[in-house]
């Protein structure tokens, strides 16, 4: 009888282990990829967020934290930001989880994820080539693929027009909510024809900036080890707390994927991985 009862139990042992190794290895999401809803949505009736004075999450607002072994800082607010770069978006495969600041994601409202702005912060958007503009409420943490500024929602994306093309060139500027009535914009330009993915020529250019010095002859010397692998590094002269900076960069460059591309390149041959700027 004991031996039965003691083989009885070995087996709730294994059964039971092997649920928890299965929970173990099994992702939280049911997709692989993200991707659209099915539907098409009519994103002209979901409204713009109007900012309030809201406290800080008691979630996702830690002084730094780890992802994938690169350390993130939270800033401590948000007063007078304002970034250039390329914005994605995420959909379907988080839609129902939970963000950072605990909250759940909805596709389909108006919401953003950014890597060091507190959370929430209310951000307007605004697309540099074709000059929509949206605001947004950053309640979650992200996007942590290389050169890439914030993720819009779907529905957010769909306003901005960035859909289709997965990216999109974009200024963020947050908002005070005790200051609605100033101007936001640092870079206010006039709107861009769009013309595909591609960038528009001349205006709002792309660039990858592989390093930054106040001595020339640095940057000069990175330019000319850049030349013997890659063509058009120029070194871009300017001005920072009383000093020259001088910008080691590779451009001009014709879209968001050729960027990526190049930069996964100069990082394998052993520079420093570049980060894109949109002059």
């Amino acid at each position: 009888m004991s031996f039965i009862f003691s083989a009885y139990r070995l087996l709730i042992i294994f059964a039971t282990l092997s649920l928890l190794i299965s929970g173990c290895s099994s992702s939280r999401y049911s997709q692989s990829q993200d991707s659209a809803p099915e539907k098409d949505i009519d994103v002209s009736h979901i409204p713009n967020p109007v900012p309030r004075a809201e406290p800080k999450s008691k979630y996702g607002n830690p002084d730094s934290y780890v992802v994938s072994g690169k350390t993130y800082y939270v800033m401590a607010n948000s007063r007078n930001f304002s970034e250039r770069g390329i914005a994605s978006w995420y959909g379907k495969k988080f839609h129902g989880h939970r963000t950072s600041s605990g909250e759940t994601y909805d596709m389909f409202q108006m919401t953003a994820a950014h890597k060091n702005l507190p959370l929430p912060t209310y951000v307007e958007v605004r697309n540099l080539r074709n000059n929509r503009q949206i605001i947004v409420r950053v309640n979650d943490r992200g996007p942590f693929h290389d050169n890439r500024i914030i993720d819009l929602s779907y529905a957010a994306a769909k306003k901005l027009g960035i859909t289709a093309t997965g990216t999109g060139m974009v200024e963020i500027n947050a908002i005070d909510p005790n200051q609605q009535d100033k101007p936001r914009y640092a870079h206010k330009s006039p709107a861009i024809k769009s013309i595909g993915h591609n960038l528009a020529e001349n205006e709002n250019r792309l660039f990858l900036q592989v390093g930054a010095f106040v001595s020339r002859t640095n940057a000069e010397q990175l330019r000319s080890r850049l030349l013997t692998e890659i063509d058009s590094v120029n070194i871009n002269t300017g001005y920072n707390e009383e000093k020259n900076i001088y910008r080691v960069r590779i451009g001009p460059l014709s879209s968001v994927e050729q960027a990526d591309e190049l930069a996964t390149r100069i990082a394998s041959l052993g520079f420093n991985t570049p980060h894109i700027v949109i002059d």
